[in-house]
């Protein structure tokens, strides 16, 4: 008997889950156990299923696909990694494999390319779909990092970003600080802190400064912005009128 190797999905949107879904449930050697589209609902469910294979969006309400990996890759070393997004930027590719993926695919890439990288993957090997640039890929497998050049952006810790990141979605600070389970006083204090580094004056400028850097973006994820497109499932209905109702 074959042992099924556990895939959890971490990706949206909804039709696109269910694509995955299916195209992986045609190996015999794969179970999906679950699929969330949420930061922290993605934590809880890899605690819960423990996957032997994690397909990722970096682009999640509440929690960066950045911040689950660091959440948890500690904790489950041998869990196995694959990106799976929309963007194709340097700083995404170097900032999803210093934080432990161990694949990065374009969500369009082809059906066949996507269970190469997933199968290469599965038997540890790293995967980089050929969407991205190929010196992206040296520049990370030589350790030179050359592509992380924002001044801005690499004086922001990781928790600042987490902060940043649920700011710029219209959360409070007590909700920010209930999700990161931190105070709201030291939430407001890390809100200080990053628009003093960055020299910002209020929340549009530190949204503006979000959205330019990947954290959020009306493009890749519409239903972060009220009333950009419709959601197309229950959970992303119920995150937009909280979203909503907070502002």
């Amino acid at each position: 008997m074959i042992s099924k190797k556990k895939v959890l999905i971490v990706v949206g949107p909804q039709m696109f889950r269910e694509f995955l879904r299916s195209l992986l449930e045609e190996e015999n050697n794969l179970e999906v156990v679950d699929e969330v589209f949420d930061g922290i609902e993605a934590v809880e469910a890899i605690k819960k299923h423990e996957p032997d294979l994690l397909l990722l969006d970096l682009f999640l309400p509440r929690l960066s696909g950045v911040s689950v990996l660091n959440s948890v890759k500690n904790e489950y070393p041998d869990m196995k990694v694959m990106v799976l997004t929309d963007y194709k930027s340097d700083q995404h590719v170097v900032d999803a494999f210093e934080s432990g993926a161990n694949g990065y695919c374009i969500k369009d890439t082809s059906r066949d390319e996507m269970m190469m990288a997933v199968s290469s993957i599965v038997a540890g090997q790293k995967f980089v779909c050929t969407d991205i640039a190929e010196e992206v890929v040296e520049g990370y497998l030589e350790g030179r990092k050359k592509n992380k050049e924002d001044a801005d952006w690499e004086i922001i810790t990781q928790r600042e970003r987490e902060v940043l990141k649920l700011l710029a979605e219209g959360y409070k600070n007590r909700e920010i600080g209930e999700m990161l389970y931190i105070s709201a006083k030291t939430v407001e204090k890390h809100r200080s802190n990053i628009m003093n580094k960055l020299g910002l004056r209020n929340v549009a400028a530190l949204t503006t400064f979000a959205m330019e850097h990947g954290l959020v973006n009306g493009a890749g994820n519409p239903y972060l912005i009220p009333g950009v497109a419709v959601p197309d499932s229950k959970e992303e209905s119920a995150y937009m009128n909280r979203l909503i109702s907070s502002n």
